[in-house]
């Protein structure tokens, strides 16, 4: 029996009643399996949390994270919080405290699902996005002086370090070698970042002889992002920094459909410290608390959970589960032009879990 123990920070809005789906979801499959077992110890960590205690987590918040395998995230946002308070007082703390250096984020149109490009079906819609998630654009060095004057100034300082640029390339070259088309895309703006892109166009091209095998790719991020919407089926592995890789992969989330299917992994490869699973619909103040959030990426997330710890037959299971009821087409919440609740629709993905697990 393996036995794992997960921290669940359900946060704000809809990740409450998402999160709630995934861990249900992994709790049958650890049922239908029969070798596997979970904990959950949930932490309120949030939006409200900090508008009671002035903090988004405790002192030692990341400390009490470190016992855990893995982390199961729902969203942070609440209106009356400002966005950088709940980001920097949680999230980011805690990919860079666990050394979270890979954002790994799928960007596939699942089975019955209309995406919005015409033409465009699942088999033009497979790619993988890796984005640095560490440094970068996001390192959080800056500061501000003469506040309120018109002189003015805000400075904010892009780290790229060779270990930093060099770690995230070579995962995803690794990646490519996983996928048929073995093919690397790398987004860069070399021509107007004369110092922090042409270093990371070097490292690419001094790594690239280490992978014959994968055929390479360099774009500016503009036509990078232009090449999503016109040709997505030209991409397979795509590489990017930490400010171009959270573009590009929302704009890829976009091509899935929905903001409730794309599920993200802030993942530390070499397992020293906990890797985090989120979805990344955000908290949706709208539609909070009316039970019509779809569950998908939540659940999808738990499948790259699961893919985490090396029981890759189980994330293939899930995945399977949540592409039978898309194809499917009857248990559909309202962002899908259904009208189920998230627990019907998550309900109905356990019984597809079920049904496979018997076959």
């Amino acid at each position: 029996m393996q036995r794992y123990t997960i921290a669940s920070i359900p946060g704000d809005g809809i990740g409450i009643d998402t999160i709630h789906e995934a861990v249900a979801t992994l709790e049958t499959v650890s049922a239908v399996h029969g070798g596997l077992t979970f904990t959950f110890d949930e932490y309120p960590w949030s939006c409200r949390y900090y508008l009671e205690h002035g903090r988004m987590m405790p002192e030692d918040g990341l400390t009490i994270l470190a016992d855990h395998d893995c982390i199961l995230f729902g969203a942070a946002g609440f209106p009356t919080v400002p966005d950088h308070i709940s980001l920097w007082g949680l999230l980011l703390p805690i990919r860079q405290a666990f050394d979270q250096y890979i954002n790994l984020r799928p960007v596939k149109l699942l089975r019955g699902i209309a995406g919005p490009l015409r033409g465009k079906g699942p088999t033009e819609i497979d790619m993988v996005c890796i984005r640095e998630n560490t440094e970068g654009e996001y390192a959080g060095i800056g500061g501000r002086s003469h506040r309120g004057g018109a002189d003015e100034v805000a400075v904010q300082t892009a780290v790229f370090t060779r270990k930093g640029v060099e770690r995230v390339l070579r995962y995803a070259f690794e990646v490519a070698r996983t996928r048929p088309a073995r093919s690397l895309a790398s987004a860069t703006k070399s021509n107007a970042l004369q110092y922090s892109m042409v270093f990371w166009d070097e490292v690419f091209v001094a790594l690239q002889p280490e992978y014959p095998d994968v055929t390479c790719r360099q774009y500016h991020v503009d036509a990078l992002a232009a090449r999503f919407v016109t040709a997505p089926e030209s991409l397979d592995v795509v590489v990017g920094s930490n400010l171009f890789g959270d573009i590009l992969t929302d704009l890829g989330g976009a091509l899935q459909g929905s903001l409730g299917i794309p599920p993200s992994g802030n993942i530390n490869p070499e397992g020293r410290y906990p890797s985090l699973f989120e979805p990344v619909h955000g908290s949706a103040p709208d539609i909070a608390g009316k039970g019509i959030a779809n569950p998908i990426a939540a659940i999808w997330a738990a499948s790259m959970l699961l893919d985490h710890l090396g029981h890759t037959d189980c994330g293939a299971l899930v995945l399977e589960a949540i592409e039978r009821v898309t194809a499917e087409g009857h248990t559909l919440t309202p962002d899908l032009g259904g009208n189920a609740t998230t627990q019907q629709m998550g309900e109905a993905i356990r019984a597809e879990i079920v049904s496979l697990g018997q076959l």
